[in-house]
């Protein structure tokens, strides 16, 4: 992994590279294939892992997926739908879905064309980005397929079947303000903001204990899928688990003090 975006980094990953930011508690794993980075079989399975290594480290608090070029990225590469075995494929959700089983928060930074499983991987993020040029779409009715990492799944959960079934059935390509209209993303800005509006969710999500914001986001991906009955219980669970914690009492402490906390995760 490099340090910096000009230091070399010692790993080859297929079509992205790392690079870490540790005085702000942050990685971000960039696409970079020109000119439409294009997402590979192999490069999907390198994504997994890059996710479930960053998310091991104490050192980074939030990770930021983001591209370089002109656009986030137009998709996977076709024919390695059709070299791969069925079998194989039917699997192809387990990768994309890294960024949701990570316990950090990850934001997705969005910018020009974002289709397909590029599309698919940002909706498995926690926060969405998006600027005034963003184009986004599951297009693979028009190859006589469908989203096979996800994709329309997720989308069901955040928009509902009507305007699942009208940006998925047809392939419709959607704006940026349409997503965060419709609350796929969590803010539209113009596209020379992008890199200053990541800038401050990341500082944002880096004052909250990395503790609260994990079980936080174990407990709301794990009640999406159950019974507001069954939610509230796996919420009073975790309450009470935090109760003990240390960020917990630091963070009390603060208040009282009228001072910002310092959180160490514990």
């Amino acid at each position: 992994m490099s340090t910096t975006a000009s230091a070399p980094t010692p790993i080859q990953y297929d079509g992205f590279q790392i690079e870490l930011q540790p005085t702000a508690r942050r990685a971000d794993i960039i696409l970079n294939r020109a000119p439409l980075n294009i997402v590979t079989i192999s490069q999907r399975e390198q994504l997994r892992a890059a996710f479930e290594e960053l998310d091991g480290s104490d050192a980074i608090q939030v990770i930021v997926l983001r591209a370089i070029g002109d656009h986030f990225s137009s998709g996977g590469y076709i024919k390695g739908f059709v070299e791969a075995s069925p079998e194989y494929l039917s699997h192809l959700a387990n990768n994309i879905a890294a960024p949701e089983r990570c316990r950090k928060p990850v934001i997705a930074a969005i910018h020009g064309y974002c289709f397909g499983v590029a599309f698919e991987l940002s909706l498995a993020c926690d926060f969405r980005l998006v600027t005034e040029s963003t184009l986004l779409a599951l297009p693979e009715q028009r190859i006589g397929m469908i989203p096979g990492s996800g994709g329309s799944a997720r989308l069901l959960h955040m928009i509902g079947i009507g305007r699942t079934k009208d940006m998925v059935m047809r392939g419709r390509r959607i704006t940026g303000t349409e997503a965060h209209d419709w609350g796929i993303a969590v803010d539209c800005v113009a596209d020379e903001s992008l890199a200053a509006a990541t800038d401050s969710l990341v500082k944002e999500l880096a004052t909250f204990s990395p503790l609260a914001q994990r079980t936080l986001k174990h407990l709301l991906n794990t009640s999406q899928n159950t019974s507001v009955q069954a939610s509230i219980e796996l919420e009073g669970q975790a309450f009470g688990q935090l109760r003990s914690s240390d960020d917990f009492h630091e963070g009390v402490a603060a208040f009282h003090e009228k001072r910002k906390p310092e959180f160490t995760g514990s």
